[in-house]
């Protein structure tokens, strides 16, 4: 996406104040897109509304006001208003880091990033945190984005996770269909993740998968014999990773693909990102994707 200004997940961190990182990222994505030669959503014209304070002066149509003397803004098919909700897994094993980001940090900064984004689209959102069960859930709501923020903002991967139970409990309160991201290291044999997910879909909604996995997971750059630790379930196996980097990488490799073949058989959209990815280049595959099921709605 030529124009736009990624920013490295690593800089991001040194931000405290989530909201404020929110905000920069999705700030520097809409002026990227500007700049762009990317036409983006927002360019099929539906219908005028009323002004309304904090409205972007950009968008009042002059020509309206030069007949009324009433002040307008256009408005375009992909504002109609969707409830959006992220659903972030917060189970041990997101600790993981080799030495950046923890899938953990990236996954709720990418979180805070689409809520923000949202909710400047006019969205509600809401939000789903879960290891083995539900542990935060924040109705979507036009008003809830600093009550997302401040989840998220207090949120700490504890206990081991599964996906199959509070998925379903999820997909029992979701209750008005719209758009779920699930974001997630998908820590499980791929049928059983596809399975888990699939009530959301069956219920109506549209769903989204981002799946974080660390640099390491991806390449398994280990060079010298140690012994590695189940982050779920805390069992050691020692291991020569010399003898096993390429069985290994064949192994993620067949997952992820297996993954995403599973999970376009079931109209699931689905992406997997390195947790060393610009979360710009995220809220780009979100805004591609949602602009695509707008268009098929």
């Amino acid at each position: 996406m030529r124009g736009a200004q990624f920013v490295d997940p690593a800089t991001l961190a040194k931000i405290q104040n989530l909201e404020l990182l929110a905000r920069t990222v999705v700030d520097g994505f809409i002026n990227g897109l500007h700049r762009a030669p990317y036409l983006g959503f927002s360019l099929d014209f539906a219908e005028h509304r009323a002004y309304e304070p904090g409205d972007d002066l950009r968008r009042v149509d002059w020509r309206l006001f030069g007949r009324t003397d009433r002040y307008y803004v256009k408005q375009f098919e992909a504002d109609s208003n969707a409830n959006v909700v992220m659903a972030l897994d917060v189970s041990k094993s997101m600790r993981f880091t080799s030495g950046g980001l923890s899938k953990f940090d990236y996954g709720r900064y990418l979180a805070a990033s689409l809520a923000y984004f949202s909710h400047r689209q006019r969205d509600r959102v809401g939000l789903v945190t879960f290891d083995r069960e539900i542990v935060d859930y924040v109705p979507a709501s036009m008003k809830h984005l600093e009550i997302v923020l401040h989840t998220l903002d207090r949120s700490e991967p504890g206990r081991p996770g599964a996906l199959a139970a509070p998925l379903l409990r999820a997909t029992e309160r979701l209750r008005r269909r719209g758009l779920v991201a699930l974001i997630s290291d998908l820590y499980d044999e791929p049928q059983a993740v596809v399975d888990a997910v699939k009530p959301l879909r069956f219920r109506g909604h549209d769903v989204m998968v981002f799946h974080l996995l660390d640099p390491a997971e991806l390449d398994f750059p280990y060079a010298e014999a140690t012994s590695f630790e189940d982050l779920e379930s805390g069992e050691r196996i020692p291991v020569v990773p010399e003898a096993l980097r390429e069985d290994y990488r064949a192994l993620i490799r067949e997952h992820t693909e297996t993954l995403a073949r599973l999970f376009t058989a079931s109209r699931i959209d689905y992406v997997l990102f390195n947790t060393a990815t610009p979360l710009d280049y995220a809220l780009f595959r979100y805004l591609s994707t949602r602009e695509r099921l707008i268009r098929v709605r």
